[in-house]
């Protein structure tokens, strides 16, 4: 496997080199947030936005914030991966502990991490399970306590899934690590955001240009109800683009696996940020 490139503290290396300590309060707390970055021949998608979420996300945990070095980081680790196409991960927490403590010494260095794999932006047909949202209550923040995406997704795994579509209550959230949208005839759907809900990027990308095409969107309340009246569901992230939803478990739906309207969304996006031009 190849060595892969990773940044620690501002200081590079590779990622089976770095060493962190345990009382990490990203280990023992989750006390950390993160963004995903794609860069697709050799262009970053959207890095302004990514940015911007990871400062918004920072703030909400009154984490200091070095954009400039972080842009940096991120930039630099793009470099010496030489990858044409990948995504950095990149992560800011609260820093290390003397001993562990749920309350944090205002004092502590903020601690920070990243790295750049290799990643293939392909077209994918996926199988997700419905599911009752376990999260808690501030899912437009991108932190790293994701074990109630973890419970769901690999409950889904066992049930031969690739995804799942979260609901609380039956009303429509995300998807584990996506957002949802879905189409009729003539209009794409997608829930609105709050503090359930991940404001994507992707998901703000598309919108945007599909709207720009003169496609209707919708963003609302939507019910389980919704999804199996659907005539076409996707999902989308910085790394899945818009992928598929081919079979939901356990649901009679009404999909059509050739939708006009989703392959324009999709036609839309690719030509816009996955293309060689």
């Amino acid at each position: 496997m190849d060595k892969i490139h990773a940044v620690y503290n501002s200081r590079f290396n590779y990622l089976n080199e770095i060493k962190i300590s345990p009382l990490s309060r990203a280990y023992t707390f989750s006390d950390s947030v993160y963004e995903v970055i794609p860069f697709c021949n050799s262009k970053i998608i959207a890095f302004k936005r990514h940015i911007k979420r990871l400062e918004k996300s920072c703030h909400a945990l009154k984490l200091t914030f070095d954009i400039d070095k972080t842009s940096s980081e991120i930039h630099k680790l793009i470099e010496k991966s030489n990858l044409i196409n990948g995504y950095v991960y990149y992560q800011v927490s609260r820093g290390i502990d003397l001993i562990r403590s749920h309350i944090y010494d205002d004092s502590l260095p903020v601690e920070t991490f990243g790295y750049v794999v290799k990643h293939t932006f392909k077209s994918q047909k996926i199988k997700v399970m419905l599911c009752e949202d376990l999260r808690w209550q501030r899912c437009d923040i991108k932190s790293t306590s994701l074990l109630g995406n973890i419970l769901s997704m690999n409950d889904a795994k066992r049930h031969d899934c690739n995804e799942v579509i979260m609901h609380k209550n039956n009303i429509l959230t995300e998807g584990g690590a996506s957002n949802v949208f879905f189409a009729n005839d003539d209009t794409v759907f997608t829930p609105a955001l709050s503090n359930n809900i991940l404001p994507g990027i992707t998901r703000e990308l598309l919108i945007n240009e599909i709207k720009a095409s003169g496609i209707k969107v919708e963003e609302g309340e939507f019910s389980v109800s919704d999804i199996r009246a659907a005539k076409s569901i996707w999902l989308t992230s910085s790394t899945k683009g818009l992928a598929e939803v081919i079979d939901v478990l356990d649901m009679e739906t009404e999909l059509d696996h050739n939708h006009s309207l989703f392959q324009r969304c999709e036609k839309i996006f690719v030509e816009k940020f996955l293309s060689g031009s």
